[in-house]
């Protein structure tokens, strides 16, 4: 009972921290907290309507039909299905993704530090910053989830107290390119699809029989992340000071969580680390952060995918519905047909939307 109390909120509140640090991660990288557009947002609440919400229920109703982590957990669903054990991959897609993200974050930790008081290559605070995460790793992750929280709290209200000035909010036409930055910050910025909410919330998801006990408090904490952060910057020493201290926490965290994954695959505990620590580091390299930051993007995207192809062409249909337990047959059959159809469209279309601002 106290495992199902403690993950009730666990996931909710790192649901909250790390939406909220992804898309600061994400930000530069697409823009959207320049512009301020409204029709930008707007656009962003639709997809989380019909894209992140679904993608939050696959997630949980594969929890609950698994009872394990994401990456062990797909021998056992490919078996049920009658499937290849080519869809396999996306379980090491994603947990391999965990250490990309976390270097991503860190990296974008290391810019924020350099512009704000260190007159130091951020190649160097990287370093710094990547090996105190991996070292803090170590620590219980209730501990690291709250020294997120406070850091993330403390930077909103700074932020605020110093008065940082936001560009005006205005409204101009919407453009395809925009498709594709609101899904990146409806499936990607809400770390949706490497199975970090899956895996925090298994001690929940044994007690509960009805998904949206789950579901719902974890959507609407990214939801709340995203709007907050729209009315927020960094341009002050302190709240990038405390911004850091959330990104290298919720950075520990995420690279625990993917060291617990292999270890449930039985690798060797070297063997662990040297993938979460490589994975992270390679943002060292000079002059690939442009080429990194579009994979990040189409990586984060292409897990979604596969896990709505799986979920919704190639696994059976009985399963997911027990699963989720709706209180009617009809959000069962609306949820299928986003996962079937509106979600593989939307994604593809976004994932060509990031292509095309390349072009």
């Amino acid at each position: 009972m106290q495992d199902n109390a403690m993950s009730k909120w666990l996931s909710p509140l790192m649901a909250f921290c790390l939406s909220f640090i992804i898309i600061a991660t994400l930000a530069p990288i697409t823009g959207i907290q320049i512009d301020r557009q409204l029709d930008f947002w707007m656009l962003w609440l639709a997809t989380m309507l019909i894209l992140a919400l679904p993608v939050c229920y696959l997630e949980i109703a594969l929890a609950k039909r698994s009872k394990t982590t994401a990456l062990q957990a797909l021998s056992t669903l490919t078996r049920e299905a009658d499937a290849s054990q080519k869809w396999r991959i996306v379980g090491w897609l994603s947990v391999i993704f965990i250490p990309f993200l976390a270097g991503a974050m860190l990296n974008n930790a290391s810019n924020i530090l350099a512009l704000a008081a260190f007159d130091l290559a951020p190649n160097l605070l990287f370093i710094g910053l990547a090996l105190a995460a991996l070292a803090l790793s170590l620590l219980p992750r209730q501990i690291l989830l709250l020294i997120t929280a406070v850091g993330v709290l403390a930077s909103l209200l700074l932020a605020n107290v110093m008065g940082t000035a936001l560009p005006v909010w205005q409204v101009t036409p919407v453009e395809f390119s925009e498709w594709g930055n609101a899904t990146v910050l409806a499936l990607v910025a809400s770390g949706l699809g490497m199975g970090l909410y899956w895996q925090s919330s298994l001690s929940a998801v044994k007690q509960q029989d009805v998904a949206s006990k789950t579901v719902l408090p974890i959507w609407i904490a990214q939801l709340v992340a995203v709007i907050t952060f729209a009315f927020f910057t960094v341009q002050a020493q302190i709240p990038a000071f405390t911004l850091v201290a959330a990104i290298v926490a919720a950075a520990a965290l995420i690279l625990q969580m993917a060291r617990e994954q292999l270890q449930q695959r039985q690798l060797h505990p070297a063997i662990r680390w040297v993938i979460v620590a490589v994975v992270t580091l390679i943002w060292v390299i000079p002059n690939v952060t442009p080429i990194f930051n579009v994979v990040l993007l189409l990586w984060g995207l292409l897990i979604c995918l596969i896990y709505a192809l799986f979920a919704g062409w190639i696994m059976k249909i009985s399963h997911l519905r027990k699963s989720m337990n709706f209180s009617s047959e009809v959000f069962y059959n609306m949820w299928r047909i986003a996962v079937r159809v509106v979600l593989p469209v939307g994604i593809i279309l976004a994932m060509v939307a990031v292509l095309g601002q390349l072009i």
